[in-house]
């Protein structure tokens, strides 16, 4: 399990960058989904993989001590725009199996991968600035 990253996806700036379905595949080789999305999206829906470690990104700086270091790590958010910051942020920390998924989320599920929802969960709202959490039936 070592070497899962070596030969997939793609290096710049020292940076991996791997595709939703590059990750799907990682992960079941036993490399570790980190969501960095916030708490209310990853409530409603999150990956169908076998293991997830949830750490929104604003929390990372404070809690990333909590990450398994010896994990092969890829990080996620909503669109694969925070995630490469992460993963940055945790090689200068000393990190060295680390990748970040492009399209984040969003690609995840258009791609057709697995995911788990809750419709519990679901949010509301005309545009994403008045997303709320739904009436929830009693």
């Amino acid at each position: 399990m070592d070497k899962i990253f070596y030969h997939t996806g793609t290096v710049k700036d020292g940076i991996r960058t791997l595709t939703p379905k590059e990750s799907a595949t990682l992960v079941e080789q036993g490399a570790l989904y980190v969501d960095l999305r916030d708490k209310v999206l990853s409530d409603f829906k999150i990956p169908d993989v076998p293991e997830i470690f949830l750490l929104p990104d604003k929390e990372l700086k404070e809690k990333y001590k909590k990450m398994p270091a010896d994990r092969h790590l890829i990080l996620a958010d909503a669109s694969g725009l925070k995630s490469r910051e992460a993963a940055a942020f945790l090689q200068s920390k000393g990190f060295d199996k680390v990748a970040h998924m492009a399209g984040g989320f969003v690609e995840w599920e258009r791609d057709g991968l697995p995911v788990r929802e809750d419709l519990d969960q679901r949010l509301t709202g005309g545009c994403a600035c008045q997303l709320k959490p739904r009436d929830r039936l009693k």
